[in-house]
């Protein structure tokens, strides 16, 4: 291939503090420590190679503790995971007249490397004890240490959507690591109210030297602290190497362009693909249709499209991490290390039924090819559409091998008008009974909180485009010093587990690293690929039927509140144009008469849409006075449709038809008023 000019000038020179920064890590005394690990973070070959030492990657989270085994569906699925729930039980310390509630509390050697909180606001005191120490080295409120708002800058720790604080700045231990809570309870029942956590560690092996974190030398390495923070917060591309490029190409459905890269070792670390055409906040088919492959030695390691690979999704965006960036123009570009060892290849595939416009570069540096070098790898899986009932795990990697994760995208649609994300994430390294992961909310896997669909961008978690409850979503996230070893195997599930009982589409893209021979689970899905794109529509209506909340009011109890409701949070479109006649009845006897139609002529067959829940009554149905003999219970343990309730055939009278509903009594399951109801719409049939 030829080498394209204008490509060259694309992205600034790396500065010379970068460089510096990019230095092989520093280690005091031979020591891990805050200054090796501050060098790692910004060393993007590093996680090119095996970690030496190598060392074990581990969450401490707020999780549901009735999560035991998949066997038991009810426990496994349980979504009361913050500190508040009754049912999790933390240890409670006392000291100084303090309640603190215990976090985490692990053997070292080892070292923190992310935290992330979310919920109400978080208030209270968080204090690291290390190696034993009954003095914290760190104690700090802990919204201000995890939103860059106390003595570590941003964005080693950072505030995301949702106030969702994210502490990234490695704070290493020797002995023990043990992190507490405390928000003025007066006593030890007294929990602190609304708290979410995710803390994410490393333990190596015993023996292993190990720089203790203090404040002090935190001080002394003020200088590398702020120039890693800079790094993160502006990455810059890298433009030494050689340049492979394509130049302009308008690809063919069915077509594919292959770009040679150069033989012996050496490693991609820049990718550049430039599609034209795209429409910012417009999703578009060629992210998803249009497909990266590469080969390295001979073994095909990346298969995604482009939207996940380069993660934007499938919503043309602005997205800058430590890893890719994205442009609103259609520039997307990575800075993943590829290495390979004898030959690479790298392949651009047009799977849609459009012709794509676009050009690529890719730069490649010399590599030193060893026994810990890795292959890169993206695999992408994708399934629509998702039942969301039963809860299920989704698998995002089952992998085998000797390999390190190091990230992921989502790309969803959602078409629901509710939050979709409870769902935890699951990870099994090198087998076990129990994941080493156990998470609590999709959401706060990516940096975020509360399911807010705000714009967030960061070194390691995004949410790049404007987002809907319904429609598309993009959340994507990169691991660094919280990558993922595995010597064996990986298997990474994330929940399903939605509000609604409705449908999904996933599609993800994961990142990883491993020695070759590695093998996965996932397979290129040309068919998926080439599916055009869901695309949530609008409420669905049941064809022919009169909406309740359009009907007139007649007559009715007095003092009856009766309103129109709308998009309850169990599905868009469930409801016919999603809004129902809500009536707030408070005893039985309480009733409404509704106008259904005039200017009817001969017998109609009448067919009600009624709503169910934990809170509804028995209700009793007549027809322009003529009484329906089997009443309707309308309590369920939680809001669903009834379906089709047929009410009989009936003569208008007046060219009308009239219904009456009435409230008869309440299920005994039933909670709170009881007699409450709801009417969706009214088909009238011909019999």
């Amino acid at each position: 291939m030829t080498t394209s000019p204008s490509a060259r000038t694309v992205w600034p020179v790396m500065t010379v503090l970068a460089m510096v920064l990019w230095a092989p890590p520093a280690r005091a005394g031979g020591a891990i420590g805050l200054e090796s690990l501050l060098r790692e973070m910004v060393d993007r070959d590093a996680q090119a190679r095996w970690p030496d030492p190598p060392y074990v990657a581990r969450l401490a989270s707020s999780y549901d503790r009735r999560s035991k085994t998949p066997d038991d569906a009810g426990g496994w699925f349980a979504n009361h995971d913050n500190m508040d729930q009754p049912l999790n039980a933390w240890t409670v310390e006392q000291r100084d007249g303090r309640h603190e509630w215990v976090l985490m509390d692990v053997e070292g050697p080892g070292c923190v490397v992310r935290f992330w909180t979310g919920g109400s606001p978080a208030v209270g005191t968080v204090r690291f004890y290390l190696d034993g120490s009954n003095q914290p080295v760190i104690a700090e409120r802990l919204g201000d240490l995890l939103a860059g708002k106390a003595w570590a800058p941003a964005p080693l720790a950072i505030q995301n959507a949702g106030n969702a604080g994210n502490l990234y700045l490695p704070v290493p231990y020797a002995k023990r690591c043990k992190i507490t809570y405390e928000q003025g309870g007066k006593d030890a029942k007294t929990r602190p109210p609304g708290r979410w956590y995710n803390i994410e560690y490393r333990t190596w092996p015993a023996g292993t030297a190990v720089e203790t974190f203090t404040r002090a030398r935190f001080d002394e390495l003020k200088d590398l602290v702020q120039r890693t923070a800079l790094a993160l917060a502006e990455p810059t591309a890298p433009a030494d190497g050689e340049a492979v490029a394509t130049g302009p190409q308008t690809l063919q459905p069915g077509k594919s362009l292959a770009i040679d890269l150069p033989a012996g070792a050496r490693a991609v670390h820049h990718l550049v693909v430039r599609v034209k055409g795209l429409v910012e906040g417009q999703p578009n088919q060629a992210l998803r249709s249009t497909i990266v492959r590469a080969s390295f030695d001979g073994q095909e390691t990346v298969w995604a499209p482009l939207g996940e690979f380069f993660g934007c999704g499938l919503v043309p965006c602005a997205l800058n991490n430590w890893t890719r960036s994205a442009g609103t123009d259609g520039q997307l570009a990575c800075r993943w290390v590829m290495p390979y060892r004898r030959a690479g290849r790298i392949v651009i595939e047009n799977l849609g039924k459009e012709a794509v416009e676009f050009s690529a570069e890719a730069r490649v540096k010399p590599w030193q090819w060893d026994e810990r070098s890795m292959h890169f790898h993206a695999t992408w899986r994708y399934q629509w559409p998702i039942q969301t009932r039963p809860f299920s795990d989704w698998n995002y990697l089952t992998a085998t091998g000797r390999g390190v994760y190091v990230g992921d995208t989502l790309a969803l649609v959602n078409t629901a008008k509710t939050w979709w994300g409870e769902g935890d994430e699951k990870v099994w390294v090198d087998g076990g009974d129990f994941p080493s992961h156990f998470g609590t909310g999709t959401e706060d896997h990516y940096g975020y909180a509360w399911g807010n669909a705000a714009v967030f961008q960061g070194p390691f978690c995004n949410q790049p485009a404007p987002s809907r409850e319904i429609g598309h979503r993009t959340n994507t996230r990169i691991r660094v010093l919280d990558a993922i070893p595995f010597t064996r195997s990986l298997r990474y599930d994330m929940e399903v587990w939605h509000w609604a009982d409705c449908k999904v589409a996933y599609g993800v893209a994961c990142y990883w690293y491993a020695v070759p021979g590695a093998t996965t689970t996932a397979r290129a899905d040309p068919a998926a690929a080439g599916e055009a794109i869901p695309l949530p529509g609008g409420p669905a209506k049941i064809k022919g039927a009169v909406e309740c909340e359009t009907m007139k009011v007649l007559g009715k109890s007095e003092g009856l509140n009766v309103s129109t409701q709308k998009s309850y949070p169990f599905a868009e479109g469930q409801w016919s144009d999603d809004e129902q006649l809500f009536v707030r009845a408070t005893k039985p006897g309480a009733f409404i008469e509704l106008q259904v139609a005039e200017g009817v002529s001969g017998p109609r067959k009448v067919v009600l849409h009624a709503t169910r829940s934990h809170d509804y009554g028995i209700l009793r149905f007549s027809v322009n006075g003529k009484k329906v003999e089997k009443e309707f219970d309308g309590w369920h343990k939680e809001p669903v449709l009834s379906g089709p309730v047929e009410l009989g055939t009936f003569d208008p009278r007046d060219g009308r038809i009239v219904l009456r509903v009435e409230v008869t009594g309440a299920n005994p399951q039933s909670r709170g008023p009881k007699y409450y109801f709801g009417l969706d719409a009214v088909l009238l049939q011909a019999p």
